[in-house]
């Protein structure tokens, strides 16, 4: 019986003492949802400021045990505002999270396998959403939605022609003779954006001459990138934030993260654009009189205008070659989905767009499937995978040295000069060019192919998990493999391929390019938080990367009847150039993050290349940087006026490779009398040549305001590149005329401003506002070798000119004012500053964007005036403007400088323009009804346009333009280029 009491007395014990335990253990339960009322599964709920945390289970339920009340809630997701929230007592607290384009900006790269909260970065680290990139408009390539939309790059259209053509610079110029283009990254996959040619020198001979480059601006691979299936970009725009990539990474990375399926319901996404294309500008054609004619042309051509005049023939051949309005269809379709394992998205696009001019266009087909699977709580999948195919007519156009490319012959036609086809399909030959353009547009083969796989797959596992520390190893892998051909097709019947006009009888160039790339990393990754609020958190790995790529290019002269394949001819050519280069590493970092108060981190990655002269040695790239957040001292209350004040400082180093042919001397192969040979090519390399190194000293502060309505980040940076690669002279004794030697130093000094505003936010009206402003200024700051002139065509016509104490953009040429070089300093490539204005206005259901872009000073060499200026067909020929004196037209003065001035040839290349606009309505479910059976979430209906509205005066078609494309730092060079356009469009995108 005294048994049967005592346990009586345990349990109303146990019964009295229960509520205690339960609100020891402070438990906090709810329910996560967004804004329509869907729940948000998988869901982070973390306490501020510790390790204790969880996640919302598939139907947005969580429950998490609170070690001291009271505290603040963080509740974060992928795609949704973070929200905090303040809980005193053991309750049910539900949450409602927005969904935000902005909220994938909250986070930023720190390292190869981690991120950080933007707050606490050292890094003035730039991120563009899936909203920035094609919110407003679907942009024509990946790189040409970077226009503008953050401060730091100068993006420059090489080229009009479709298909892209566009080079990136990041904080200024990075490197003389190697590689200025940054690195890109998707979902961990190295990507290749090389830019190959495809052989049109055969015909051009534009590498003869003035220039050893064949000009022959081909696609850059980045444009293979469908930007509809980009969640986020983030820029490392200099080397404090890229050493992490070492060797690779001197001019900036661009990492792009596609996007992921949710669990949940299977979502479905339509859209169709369809719409147009023209040029931005037209120059027109010179306002002929008889007597006009008569003093330029002679007395027949006079009495040719006068009668094509009468008869009414006179032809505006600019219109007719550039004037056509291009077709533009767009078709994107993805679904997403999943459950608390497996994740999908998949994606289909097609871009079928025609050019301004006839048979140029661009085609596009693109797969996308990516995974992610939970296999344990400790063991996590993902899988992203892209196939593309491509096709690309880019006519035949640029400087050439035998009058033969569309621009060229352009320049040499007149209104009445009969250049049209007949009833036949018979062309006239032109009766003073070399070419007829309009038969060299339509008989003319200039295409790309490519198809490319491009596949990345990551696995995290979980390797130790306790309250105080936890430990992750993630391993990834990347493969990036495309096959690119090229078709180069003239017909022998072409006027300028007759034997008789001293042509080659036919030609037929043909390209094959099979690239392989892969990257293998391993990483491991602590977390120690310690009583005292000091989170520590270590990384360590190791990296693997293989680049493999083998180009053929056969060059066929003299074609048998209408033949076109190669071995149909009299003389076959073939050059073959192969790159293997493989490089490993290593990259260990430590963060140290007290209380969010002061955040610290080192790292440093080494690593060793078989480009290198000796390819077991490492070369050693270091990080450091800090931020402290002043805000969080507790000096005021972070819900008032002002809630952010962060100071940061940061300093890094990264490489540039050696550019092919400096580590070693190559040989070329010769024959005679059919005696097969070798011999040097000129230029000895050598194997002790040292990498580019930049090394970059970055501060800045970050401040926000009416929490984070109004934000403002300021940076300043000093980049110095370190080991410059020149080429220098040698005697001829040596037998050879050059050699690479490590021979400069080049600094770059910059600022960057962003400002962004929320300047009004209700129920019914939302206005979002984004400025940045930047400018960066370089200079030479040693130079061992004997200064030299480089990028152009000569002094006559202007140069860029490398010599110590000057800008590395710098245009000189022969002047009446020379200095001590004998050279007169006429102007620089670098603009005076950019800036971008981003506008979005949303009122109910409508939404109206815009984007403003300009871009102050900054100078091109113009040689198309000169083209037309010598054959008298210049739109402001007798335009009375230039000339000191006021007596000769533009067009004769221009000519009569020839030889005495380059000043004419130099052209302000500063613009303003409405670079994109979009309008937009949107109906909701409920608007919608049971259309379906209510199946449908939305229809959202809009116009947009790129290049809308252009303000320059720069004499040609478009200031952005370079006639070498994007692989060196020397642009704005302009010969007879494919001409910029501007695009409208209607859309029409439906979600189910």
């Amino acid at each position: 019986m005294k048994q049967n009491n005592f346990n009586r007395g345990r349990l109303l014990l146990f019964l009295f003492l229960l509520p205690c335990f339960v609100f020891a253990q402070n438990t906090i339960t709810g329910k996560v949802t967004d804004g329509s009322g869907e729940t948000v599964p998988f869901a982070n709920v973390i306490v501020k400021g510790t390790s204790v945390g969880t996640t919302t289970s598939i139907d947005g339920m969580y429950a998490i045990d609170v070690p001291n009340l009271p505290a603040t809630l963080v509740f974060s997701s992928l795609g949704f505002t973070t929200v905090e929230q303040q809980v005193s007592i053991s309750e049910t607290v539900n949450i409602t999270m927005s969904e935000s384009a902005q909220a994938l900006d909250e986070v930023v790269i720190t390292g190869l396998a981690t991120s950080i909260e933007r707050s606490n970065s050292a890094n003035a680290v730039a991120s563009l959403s899936a909203e920035d990139l094609v919110g407003k408009t679907p942009p024509p390539t990946l790189d040409g939605a970077l226009y503008g939309k953050f401060a730091g790059a100068v993006v420059n259209s090489n080229s009009g022609a479709p298909g892209g053509g566009l080079s990136v610079k990041l904080r200024g110029a990075t490197s003389l003779q190697g590689n200025i283009q940054p690195l890109y990254i998707i979902d961990g996959v190295y990507l290749d954006n090389s830019s190959l040619s495809a052989g049109l020198n055969a015909v051009s001979a534009a590498a003869a001459g003035g220039s050893a480059s064949n000009q022959d601006n081909p696609t850059n691979r980045i444009a293979d990138i469908n930007p509809e299936d980009i969640a986020n970009i983030e820029i490392l725009k200099g080397a404090s934030a890229a050493a992490i990539y070492g060797s690779r990474a001197a001019a900036g990375v661009i990492i792009i993260t596609t996007k992921r399926g949710k669990a949940g319901e299977t979502k479905y996404k339509f859209s169709q654009s369809v719409g147009f294309t023209e040029a931005i500008n037209l120059l027109g054609v010179r306002d002929y009189t008889r007597q006009r004619v008569f003093d330029t042309f002679g007395s027949d051509a006079a009495d040719a205008f006068v009668n094509a005049k009468n008869n009414g023939t006179l032809v505006d051949y600019e219109d007719e070659i550039f004037g056509e309005k291009g077709f533009i269809r767009l078709t994107n379709f993805n679904m997403s989905g999943g459950d608390a394992k497996t994740r999908y998205f998949a994606g289909v696009s097609h871009n079928n767009e025609e050019g301004i001019v006839r048979n140029t266009g661009y085609e596009k087909t693109s797969l996308r499937l990516n995974l992610d699977h939970k296999a344990k709580d400790w063991l996590k999948f993902n899988l992203s995978s892209n196939y593309i195919y491509s096709s690309s007519d880019r006519g035949f156009f640029n400087n050439d040295n035998s009058g033969t490319t569309i621009g060229v012959a352009l320049t040499a036609t007149r209104p009445w000069d009969n250049l049209l086809a007949n009833g036949n399909g018979i062309y006239p030959d032109h009766p003073n060019n070399s070419s007829n353009p309009l038969q060299t547009r339509d008989l003319v083969t200039n295409n790309e192919r490519v198809n490319r796989f491009i596949m990345g797959g990551t696995m995290n596992i979980d390797l130790y998990k306790a309250e105080k520390s936890n430990l992750e190893l993630v391993l990834r892998g990347g493969l990036d493999v495309y096959g690119q051909q090229s078709r180069a097709i003239f017909p022998k019947g072409l006027q300028f391929q007759r034997p008789d006009n001293g042509g080659l009888n036919g030609v037929s160039v043909q390209g094959d390019t099979q690239n392989k790339n892969y990257n293998l990393s391993a990483f491991l990754v602590h977390n120690y938080f310690t009583d005292s609020d000091i989170n520590f958190r270590t990384q360590a790995g190791l990296t693997n990367e293989s680049f493999n790529r083998d180009s053929k290019l056969v060059t066929a002269t003299g074609l048998v009847a209408s033949e076109t394949n190669v071995d149909q001819a009299t003389n076959t050519g073939v050059v073959q150039t192969r790159i293997k280069q493989e490089d490993a590493g290593f990259f260990a970092q430590e963060e140290v993050n007290f209380q969010d108060k002061f955040i610290a981190t080192v790292g440093i990655r080494g690593d060793k290349s078989s480009n290198n002269g000796d390819p077991n040695t490492y070369n050693y790239y270091p990080k450091a940087s800090l931020a402290v957040n002043i805000n969080e001292f507790g000096f005021w209350n972070e819900d008032g006026f002002w809630n952010q004040l962060k100071l940061r400082a940061a300093y890094g180093e990264a490489g540039n490779f050696p550019p092919f042919g400096a580590l070693f001397t190559s040989y070329t192969s010769f024959s005679t009398d059919g005696l097969l040979g070798i011999s040097l090519r000129g230029v000895r390399g050598d194997k002790a040549i040292n990498s580019e190194r930049q090394k970059e000293l970055e501060f800045g502060t970050d401040l926000g305001f009416f929490n984070d309505r109004l934000t403002f980040t300021a940076t300043y940076y000093i980049k110095t590149v370190d080991d410059l690669i020149l080429q220098s002279a040698l005697p001829p004794s040596t037998g050879f005329t050059t050699e690479f030697v490590n021979a400069g130093e080049l600094q770059n000094k910059g600022i960057e401003l962003s400002l962004n505003a929320t300047p009004i936010s209700n129920d019914n009206f939302q206005w979002d506002l984004g400025v940045n402003w930047f400018r960066n200024r370089s200079e030479i700051t040693r130079l061992d070798v004997e200064p030299f002139n480089v990028g152009g065509f000569g002094a006559t016509l202007g140069t860029f000119r490398i010599e110590e104490g000057s800008s590395a953009t710098q245009i000189v040429g022969i002047g009446p004012n020379p200095g001590p070089n004998g050279f007169q300093v006429f102007g620089d490539a670098e603009p005076d500053f950019q800036m971008g204005l981003n506008n979005s206005l949303k009122y109910k259901n409508l939404d109206l964007s815009f984007l403003w872009q300009w871009k102050k000073g900054g100078d091109n060499i113009n040689l198309t005036a000169l083209l037309t200026d010598l054959n008298g067909t210049s739109h402001d020929y007798d335009t009375i403007d230039l000339d000191p004196a006021g007596q000769l037209g533009n067009g004769d003065y221009r000519v009569s400088q020839l030889g005495s001035s380059a000043e004419v040839f130099i052209d302000d290349a500063s613009y303003v323009r409405l670079r994109e606009i979009g309008l937009y309505y949107t109906l909701d479910k409920k608007m919608l009804g049971g259309v379906l059976s209510g199946s449908i979430d939305s229809v959202r209906i809009g116009l947009s346009g790129t290049n809308v509205l252009n303000f320059f005066d720069y004499n040609s078609y478009d200031p952005e333009v370079s006639n070498f494309g994007g692989g060196t730092i020397f642009t704005g060079v302009e010969v007879t280029p494919f001409p910029s356009s501007k695009r409208y469009l209607f859309h029409l995108g439906v979600n189910f």
